[in-house]
């Protein structure tokens, strides 16, 4: 056994773990609970290593989503040096600048709210929430944002029960939605407020280009991003803190595709539960 176990330290890769014919009964427990810490040791091993990996993919995907505005911000600001620009071109310059500082902005918050999801400075402050008027009040500060991408957008108001839940969490959670639906939605953005046992839920549909069964099963990853070659935020990390807050306020998310439409569903614990 110690000869086995100095080749196993030696060749660590390997999936060898310690045999024994012996008869003695606590001799056999003490080889298997040896073999149970070196498989224990190497689950460790590949979830450290697949947690790093994850973590170089989100500095790329990071990297890719400052790199895209602030160049964007710095060519156009290099644009209005030049003393030939009429006033008009100047202004939409001006503008597209505008447009890219606030996608940076967007993208930083929502590089905070990752980090803040699991500080021990930050406490969710659970109380009595009214999810309909919070989902209005949200909405209406993206009426701008919709006329311009030209959304067809349904508010399918019902009076529901109030939910268990951090205001300032809930106000997030249906920003990230939103944000999600300017981002990827063709043309249409309808929300729904359902209830059912133990839960409100929140249903937001839109209509994406495409998405296969392997891209929705990734969907809440935070190094996820649905199009490559799309500039702004991505997909997965907006959503990834829409299902950290959903769990830490003991609801749940759901995601499926049904043709072409993408059918995100939010659960939200009820107030008057017990």
């Amino acid at each position: 056994m110690t000869r086995q176990l100095e080749d196993i330290n030696e060749h660590f890769g390997t999936n060898e773990l310690v045999r024994t014919n012996t008869h003695n009964k606590n001799l056999a427990k003490f080889a298997a609970k040896i073999n149970q810490l070196i498989h224990l040791y190497k689950q460790n091993q590949q979830s450290v290593e697949r947690r790093e990996l994850e973590l170089r993919q989100e500095i790329t995907n990071i990297s890719h989503d400052l790199r895209t505005p602030i160049t964007s911000i710095k060519g156009f600001s290099e644009l209005l040096t030049d003393p030939s620009l009429s006033e008009e071109e100047r202004k939409e310059f001006l503008t597209i600048i505008q447009k890219k500082i606030d996608n940076l902005t967007l993208i930083v918050d929502l590089f905070y709210e990752l980090s803040q999801l699991h500080s021990s400075d930050k406490k969710l402050h659970i109380e009595k929430q009214f999810l309909d008027q919070s989902l209005v009040d949200t909405m209406l500060l993206f009426y701008d944002d919709f006329e311009k991408k030209q959304l067809k957008v349904d508010i399918k108001e019902a009076v529901v029960s109030p939910i268990l839940a951090d205001q300032k969490a809930t106000v997030r959670m249906i920003t990230n939605i939103i944000h999600n639906a300017l981002t990827y939605a063709k043309s249409h953005f309808t929300i729904t407020l359902t209830e059912e046992e133990d839960y409100v839920v929140l249903k937001a549909v839109n209509d994406v280009e495409t998405m296969n069964t392997a891209e929705l099963e990734m969907i809440f990853k935070r190094t996820f991003r649905l199009d490559q070659s799309r500039t702004g935020t991505h997909l997965g990390l907006g959503l990834h803190i829409v299902q950290e807050l959903a769990e830490q306020q003991g609801g749940k998310v759901a995601a499926d595709v049904q043709g072409s439409e993408f059918i995100l569903s939010v659960y939200f614990k009820k107030w008057d539960l017990g």
